[in-house]
């Protein structure tokens, strides 16, 4: 197993070139915990008299729909992406490098973590036939709840499809950031919010997916900027926050957007699926506020402990953001398997109650102990990808690949693994994938160590 000591990533901390920003590597490790963190907190299922129950927690706890602000670090991770990305292609610009050879490099630490979770998943949906369930007597047949189940565990995949297109444009982003600088960013969430106005409106509700890209595109562009030190010193940084969180405000004032920025139950608007303007204003916020902390938070970088953590994290970080959910719902079936219903001590708190809350933190702890041999298992495919001395397939090739890859991963994270027909499962959905990482042309290759 090849899970990072916490003695090699002091070592690669040690090895960390003068010039990295590790500013970027702890956000994008600090916004992967948080999402963790908030999957696992969210799932409120107890069971009262022999009766499970299967509860949202902001449904339940309707106050903690105001905590998903913080929360939802969607936009932070695209701010890493753009910063990320714009830096890797300018790199790729001064070697002479082409479009096949960067994206190739670019997607080996992308999609090669994903075949594991749906082989798991395959697996899982061939030995129970598409169905099971859990009832006073043990599992049962249930192919509904399957279906919820592999739709909630491959809910990280829906993130690596956007993110993956993101990739595929740096290159148009990038020049248009080039030639238009912060105006490409403003062209965007004016494109989102006409597309919220078509949506929510006009009533075209199917435009509303046009987002996932008008919307993460323009955060990326935001990184970009941080990128080129265009998003100026603290205070204009605080007038971004500031600015971001009075729009927010405004939106969520109207009788339109909802004051939750994940997917509620209760609520027939979602701000995330797909993505609304609102955001966008929760990204331009939050981008405002951490790089107005950016100058104290690089000092306490230069320590060797917090430096050493955000080594350790984005080692794995693909792993765990992968496998957190199915963690989750093996811990959960553990549980049901070992406890029962009528007595099941663990499930018998009711969300929103004293006991629940206190018990959350050895809740959270038992789930980060079960993620820990999953990441051991698992972590060695974040090392995969081309050959390093190998030629790059062509551009054509590796868009087919993803082509193909985030086709399968849409269809399985809106409609989860079984199917009505033999053999239960969506084996085509679940193929995909795998085809388009072989068209992607993985092979050997030497390990990125800090992660890019």
């Amino acid at each position: 197993m090849t899970l990072p000591s916490w003695t090699r990533a002091a070592r690669l901390a040690t090895q960390t070139p003068p010039e990295r920003n590790r500013y970027v590597d702890l956000l994008r490790a600090a916004s992967i915990c948080l999402v963790i963190l908030g999957h696992w907190l969210v799932v409120a299922i107890y069971t009262q008299e022999g009766t499970i129950s299967a509860e949202d927690a902001l449904s339940v706890i309707p106050w903690t729909q105001w905590l998903t602000w913080p929360f939802q670090v969607m936009p932070v991770f695209f701010l890493v992406g753009g910063y990320v990305n714009g830096l890797g292609w300018q790199s790729a610009q001064r070697r002479q490098e082409g479009y096949a050879a960067w994206l190739a490099r670019r997607l080996q630490r992308l999609i090669v973590p994903v075949l594991p979770v749906l082989a798991a998943w395959t697996l899982i949906g061939a030995v129970l036939q598409g169905s099971v369930g859990i009832g006073s007597t043990g599992f049962y047949f249930d192919p509904f709840l399957m279906k919820i189940a592999s739709q909630f565990a491959l809910l990280p995949a829906w993130f690596l499809v956007v993110y993956i297109l993101m990739v595929l444009l740096t290159p148009l982003s990038y020049r248009a950031w080039q030639r238009y600088g912060l105006a490409s960013f403003w062209a965007l969430a004016a494109a989102a919010a006409l597309v919220d106005l078509l949506a929510l409106g006009a009533g075209w509700h199917a435009a509303g997916w046009i987002n996932y890209l008008f919307i993460w595109l323009a955060v990326h562009q935001l990184g970009f900027a941080w990128q080129a030190g265009r998003m100026g010193g603290p205070r204009r940084c605080l007038l971004w926050a500031a600015g971001g969180l009075i729009a927010l405000i405004a939106l969520v004032s109207l009788d339109t957007y909802p004051i939750s920025m994940v997917s509620v139950g209760s609520e027939e608007i979602s701000n995330s699926l797909p993505p609304r303007i609102t955001l966008l204003a929760l990204g331009a916020a939050q981008t405002g506020l951490l790089l107005a902390l950016e100058r104290p938070a690089r000092r306490l970088l230069e320590r060797g402990a917090l430096w050493t953590t955000t080594v350790l994290i984005n080692g794995m970080i693909m792993t765990v953001f992968l496998w957190h959910v199915t963690v989750l719902e093996t811990v959960i079936a553990l549980t049901f398997l070992t406890g029962g219903l009528e007595t099941n001590y663990w499930l018998s708190f009711v969300p929103g109650t004293a006991s629940w809350w206190l018990t959350r933190p050895l809740w959270i702890a038992v789930l980060v102990v079960a993620l820990i041999p999953f990441a051991a298992l698992f972590n060695r495919f974040e090392r995969i990808g081309r050959a390093r001395h190998g030629p790059a397939p062509p551009a054509w090739q590796l868009l087919l690949g993803c082509a193909l890859v985030c086709l399968g991963l849409s269809i399985l994270t809106l409609r989860g693994i079984p199917t009505a027909t033999w053999p239960g499962i969506n084996l085509l959905a679940l193929g995909l994938p795998f085809v388009g990482a072989a068209f992607v042309w993985f092979g050997p290759r030497r390990a990125r160590d800090l992660g890019e």
